[in-house]
């Protein structure tokens, strides 16, 4: 690998190469599942704390409470979607479970005197802010897996229509670099396009910047990382730029600004791809750190962390208070570390730029995975932990809310949306399964003459509960997944858009549902328990 062929070089155009965001916010909440413990100190030293706690963190009265108002103070937030979005919340499983989606962004915004002294970049900071890192938290329905997936920055995605709900500024439909998003209208911009990408609704959203990442080390207490060489990540004569990085080889403990350079570098890994790697490393450690400190009966300690968390992040409006939080975080701290598996999605070289990717096909399978709620680990139980029982029960034509009407009632209109970023559509696809539908009694079938659109994947649209059922009974008669059948506000009618991966035949092409652990190969994937990780440095800046 060349100095040159770092991806991500031109991120902003017309101005200097960016090097980079932050990586991670908090991970799981602190603290370890309690046993039965014999009474005496310790029995009631834990009381006690659960006390402090309570006081603490939900506060009712008197100084619990002022501190309490001053944690809700702390938090910014924002409306979940300010996006063109098509994901539709999934039904409950048989047990009444849904999973649960946060998306989790790393701001390069330069709109203090703290991030830009941080980040650097004085001359950018009234430029919008970049998603320099996103990543998907999947908390499987029963709680017991979780699945992180992270898109690197400079993949070329479509980004839907935004407008931005503090300027109000519409900003059209793009197709750009999935980094721009978070400058298009915010964070619920960037959970908007994860959404159309995915297929899969995403809950909440949370964002960091370069200030909360060091308060957020800090807070904790440091994160332990590992280099297999010496690295000093720092400007090359080819290669401006550069973390500022520097630490001999093997483990170190980083806190503050150094725990900042270990999640901005990029160059000294290699690329954007291994720059996840490391943020991948650095956020199962924080887990492992959290999990292995008694934070509930450190008082001192807890108010630290509670005060730097409620700081450093901004959050979707429905998650903006601290009990919000703290029952969020207690839902993350039931996940085994060993649950937690944190993957990259599978990626190509874009043709139209060598600095840019775009999603690989094998990205299909991971969307499946968490569409589906098919734990990335092999390490589930019975009754259907292993992934082969776990799909969403709830949106089968048998057992959904809303029955279909006959088939001949029932209107579809077919679109054609089999271009993709590499092949142009393919003509007549639309009548084509038209056709079909009409053959096997939709009467009211009808083709989309528009321009042809692109879709990666077949889906099919419907406009609100009262028509979930048609929309079913289409995809069934078709062979089409029922996690395939999405609400839109796009649509007023029952709307059938034949994707790239139905580009030819009269039926859909079976899928093979994936079950426990059968991720891409090119997934990247890093259990959480796995503390041994070292990075491999870069050749130019090893020293």
């Amino acid at each position: 690998m060349t100095q040159s062929s770092v991806h991500g070089e031109r991120t902003r155009p017309g101005s200097a190469p960016d090097h980079g965001g932050p990586g991670d916010g908090p991970g799981p909440g602190p603290g370890r599942r309690a046993g039965r413990r014999r009474p005496g100190r310790r029995h009631r030293a834990l009381r006690w704390s659960a006390t402090v706690l309570s006081v603490l963190i939900l506060g009712t009265a008197g100084a619990g409470y002022l501190y309490y108002e001053h944690l809700n103070g702390n938090i910014q937030k924002g409306e979940r979607s300010s996006g063109d979005s098509k994901a539709d919340k999934p039904e409950p499983n048989a047990a009444g479970q849904t999973p649960l989606n946060i998306l989790l962004i790393g701001s390069d915004s330069r709109a203090s005197d703290a991030n830009v002294a941080l980040g650097g970049g004085r001359n950018n900071r009234d430029n919008p802010p970049l998603g320099d890192v996103q990543m998907l938290i999947h908390l499987s329905a029963d709680r017991e897996s979780a699945a992180v997936v992270s898109i690197p920055r400079d993949t070329r995605v479509d980004i839907p229509a935004c407008t931005d709900p503090k300027t109000g500024e519409k900003h059209p439909a793009t197709n750009a670099i999935i980094n721009e998003s978070l400058g298009r209208g915010g964070a619920g911009c960037t959970l908007a396009t994860w959404e159309n990408l995915t297929g899969v609704y995403i809950d909440h959203w949370m964002t960091i910047d370069f200030a909360g990442v060091v308060a957020m080390a800090d807070a904790v207490g440091g994160v332990e990382v590992c280099v297999n060489q010496n690295v000093w990540d720092r400007p090359l004569p080819a290669v401006p730029g550069g973390s500022g990085l520097k630490m001999t080889k093997g483990p170190h403990r980083v806190k503050g600004e150094e725990a900042l350079q270990w999640l901005r570098t990029r160059h000294a890994w290699g690329s954007d791809l291994l720059r996840a790697r490391a943020q991948h490393m650095y956020m199962n450690s924080m887990i492992r750190t959290l999990k292995g400190q008694n934070v509930f009966t450190d008082t001192g300690r807890l108010m630290d962390l509670a005060d730097a968390a409620t700081r450093s992040l901004t959050v979707s409006q429905e998650i903006g208070t601290v009990k919000e939080l703290y029952d969020l975080g207690m839902q993350l701290k039931t996940v085994p570390t060993d649950r937690i598996t944190m993957t990259t999605m599978p990626t190509v070289e874009d043709p139209q730029d060598r600095n840019h990717l775009l999603p690989a096909g094998d990205a299909e399978k991971m969307w499946t995975m968490l569409r589906e709620d098919v734990s990335f680990d092999d390490k589930g139980g019975k009754d259907g932990k292993d992934g082969k029982d776990s799909g969403n029960k709830g949106t089968d034509s048998a057992t959904g809310k809303d029955p279909a009407a006959p088939d001949a009632e029932i209107g579809v209109l077919v679109q054609n949306a089999t271009r993709s970023a590499t092949l142009g559509p393919v003509g007549g696809r639309a009548s084509a399964v038209a056709e079909v539908l009409a053959r096997k009694g939709f009467a009211k079938a009808a083709t989309d003459t528009s321009a042809a659109l692109a879709e990666e994947k077949t889906v099919v649209r419907h406009p609100g509960p009262e028509t979930a059922g048609d929309a079913r009974r289409v995809a069934e008669a078709l062979g089409i997944p029922a996690s395939s059948v999405r609400r839109s506000a796009d649509v007023s009618g029952i709307t059938l858009v034949v994707g790239a991966d139905w580009r030819s035949g009269t039926s859909y092409p079976r899928q093979e549902k994936p079950e426990a652990g059968e991720l891409p190969d090119n997934s990247d994937a890093l259990n959480g328990s796995d503390s041994g990780k070292c990075m491999d440095v870069y050749a130019p800046y090893r020293w």
